[in-house]
């Protein structure tokens, strides 16, 4: 649609398909906002997810480690690390109080609240997503039908239904019904690909949570051994605490 047809659009229309436009126009504006956003976050998570598979359990030290894990800022795998650590020495110091608490249990629960925050983190914005995705359809069928409603008017004033004076508003009513979809289907497909990403993110800090469980319990991570190349599988986090208590 050329500019030209844009503002005699706009021209021709009322307060209300103005306002239904408009807002169109912020819930679009919104949701691009979110999904550039989460999307640079997420592939900076995965750089640090590949730091922290490849680079964190093969240095020589703690610290080295640590460093491994590259910016501390926003870093969730830095924070599990660094939480782990501080459990695990405040349990070396407890007092009476605290030596019926289970030292596995202990280290899982300061575990687990980090990835909770985490958790959070990932699905801020996804709210705002989900709701254009599934009003903004309604929002230009409301537009749709204000235009209708306009053709009818028009015809009513008239008394006649010529072409040229039921062409604008039938034109705009169609316009809503584009913008309303154009603004959805975006939003829709967005918020299914972050979902996957974030649900993909937090198993890989999930295994991680579970390999740093175990290491601080035993001294090493758990090491799978699997049969062959094609064995596959997964280690859940029942087995890791079960090798870690055994």
């Amino acid at each position: 649609m050329s500019g030209f047809d844009f503002l005699a659009y706009w021209h021709q229309g009322d307060l209300v398909s103005h306002f239904i436009a408009i807002t169109l126009f912020v819930m679009s504006i919104l949701s691009w906002t979110v999904m550039i956003l989460k999307a640079s976050r997420l592939v900076r998570l995965r750089t640090m997810a590949v730091a922290a598979r490849l680079h964190f359990w093969s240095a020589r030290s703690w610290g080295d480690g640590l460093n491994a894990l590259g910016s501390r800022i926003h870093n969730p795998f830095y924070d599990l690390a660094l939480t782990g650590e501080a459990a695990s020495t405040h349990q070396m110091h407890r007092s009476e109080l605290q030596d019926k608490l289970d030292p596995s249990a202990w280290l899982a629960r300061c575990l687990k609240d980090i990835l909770d925050e985490h958790n959070d983190n990932t699905q801020a914005g996804m709210a705002v997503l989900a709701s254009v995705g599934s009003t903004a359809p309604f929002v230009g069928l409301f537009g749709t039908v204000w235009g209708i409603y306009h053709a009818l008017h028009v015809i009513g004033v008239s008394g006649q239904a010529s072409l040229s004076q039921v062409a604008g508003p039938v034109g705009e009513s169609l316009i809503m019904t584009a913008f309303g979809l154009f603004v959805a289907i975006p939003a829709v497909l967005g918020y299914n690909a972050i979902a996957r990403r974030n649900k993909a993110l937090m198993s890989k800090l999930g295994r991680f949570a579970n390999d740093l469980h175990a290491y601080f319990l035993t001294g090493s991570r758990v090491e799978v051994h699997r049969d062959g190349a094609e064995s596959g599988g997964t280690v859940t986090a029942t087995q890791l605490h079960a090798a870690a208590r055994g």
